[in-house]
């Protein structure tokens, strides 16, 4: 699973790269072996060049676990410079020290020169004095009391190192000059620029983007939320779309706009500009904004995109009609994954049933029109201009507008109330199986009455 707000601070950083023309890097931080997974590094992969980023776009990917002897080296050094030290204590023993599960390690091994054995992590000695000052592009300089930093582990008992030693040394070895990562990595900052200091090297340029947060301003969760990029593109969200709207989460472009070409966001972009401020993730708005690019499609890539989706639906499509079909609902889907639903009528061998549909269809004069209709369209020229007019002449005589007229019609022949235009669908549904529907829908109500 790729997680939105990964997806964002990769765009980020990938504009940013293009630029400045630097390299975007690739790296697959997997030095928790608990927590990793080749299914999870080849989901990544796929979909960053979803949204554009192959590997023509980056470089790598690199894999932090083939840096593992040197992660261990810069331990070493930090422990031979005084500004490690080995320590046994459970969370449990911090606890009963310090009486308060919620305070942080208390530095009761500083002083013991433990050496390394089973049971003993190593730590990274915090200045006891001073400030630790963090150089954000968006957040200004916060400052951070070095006092109120714990003393962390950078290596596990196993002798494994943690995320912030692995990304300070590769940042360092990689020549990683910027760095745009998510709001929550900002307490780390001053972890790991104590860190480069430490092991002689010149901190980053930093700058974390804000939370992204759903319609109860609450920070976007996998548990509660849709937060996977692959979800979103298995419902039929266009790449281009799902990058435009990422960019938009805080930062906004030039003329109150929304739909934005990627060369003018990579020419008007700048990370200076994006807001501290928690970020919405308006699924409405990507939605209409995926209807939106979905209608500037090309027919013919509408016709492509769709294909994967009718693939997969419950009935034979003869892609011959359905190119009929397409520029009718090329207008009316924000989804591809709503075309299965929007031109089923036409392959299925029976309209589809939606009993809402009928009850409010099918009410009083439904049976008379659908009689003069049948009659009518028996010997009607079959194109959608005279079906049109020959239907509108039975709603005047009912005294109806055309739109009340249609309604028992459309879904007596489509099953919906809602679809394509009415009389375009019926020209390509055919004479035959029209009036063969119509027929059925009276026959259905002479029942029920």
């Amino acid at each position: 699973m790729f997680h939105v707000g990964g997806a964002r601070s990769a765009l980020f950083n990938w504009v940013m790269a293009a630029q400045s023309g630097g390299t975007l890097v690739l790296r697959i931080e997997d030095t928790d072996a608990s927590r990793n997974s080749p299914e999870w590094t080849e989901g990544i992969i796929r979909a960053l060049a979803w949204l554009g980023m192959d590997g023509e776009q980056y470089e790598g990917p690199y894999f932090q676990s083939a840096n593992a002897d040197k992660h261990a080296e810069a331990a070493r050094t930090l422990k031979e410079q005084g500004r490690a030290y080995y320590c046994d204590c459970t969370r449990e023993a911090v606890v009963a020290r310090t009486g308060d599960q919620h305070k942080g390690y208390d530095g009761f091994c500083r002083d013991r020169g433990l050496e390394p054995g089973p049971g003993r992590a190593l730590r990274f000695r915090t200045p006891d004095e001073g400030q630790t000052t963090v150089v954000d592009l968006l957040r200004g300089k916060p400052v951070f009391d070095n006092a109120v930093l714990e003393d962390f582990v950078i290596a596990r008992a196993d002798g494994s190192v943690t995320f912030l030693l692995a990304n300070a040394v590769d940042d360092m070895s990689q020549g990683i000059t910027h760095v745009v990562r998510g709001e929550e990595h900002l307490s780390n900052a001053p972890k790991q620029q104590l860190l480069w200091e430490a092991l002689g090297g010149e901190p980053p340029v930093w700058a974390h983007v804000p939370v992204i947060v759903n319609e109860k301003r609450q920070k976007l969760s996998k548990r509660r939320d849709k937060v996977a990029l692959e979800d979103y593109r298995a419902e039929g969200y266009l790449a281009e779309a799902m990058r435009n709207y990422l960019m938009l989460l805080g930062w906004a472009p030039s003329g109150d706009r929304e739909i934005v070409p990627w060369d003018v966001i990579v020419d008007e972009f700048r990370i200076e500009d994006v807001n501290s401020s928690p970020a919405f993730f308006d699924v409405k708005k990507l939605r209409a904004i995926n209807g939106e690019y979905i209608r500037a499609l090309p027919e013919q890539k509408f016709i492509a995109e769709c294909l994967p989706f009718l693939q997969e639906a419950p009935f034979d499509v003869d892609v011959a009609v359905f190119a009929e079909l397409a520029p009718l609902a090329q207008t009316r889907v924000a989804l591809l994954s709503e075309i299965v639903q929007m031109i089923d009528f036409a392959f299925l061998d029976e309209p589809p049933q939606d009993e809402q549909s009928w009850t409010k269809a099918m009410k009083e004069p439904a049976a008379a029109i659908l009689a003069a209709a049948e009659a009518a369209y028996r010997d009607a020229p079959w194109n959608a201009a005279e079906l049109k007019d020959r239907l509108e002449r039975i709603g005047t005589e009912h005294g109806l507008k055309l739109g009340k007229t249609q309604a028992p019609v459309r879904v007596a022949a489509t099953g919906r109330t809602v679809g394509l235009p009415l009389f375009e669908s019926l020209e390509i549904l055919g004479r035959d199986r029209t009036l063969a529907r119509i027929a059925a829908a009276r026959a259905k109500l002479a029942a029920s009455s």
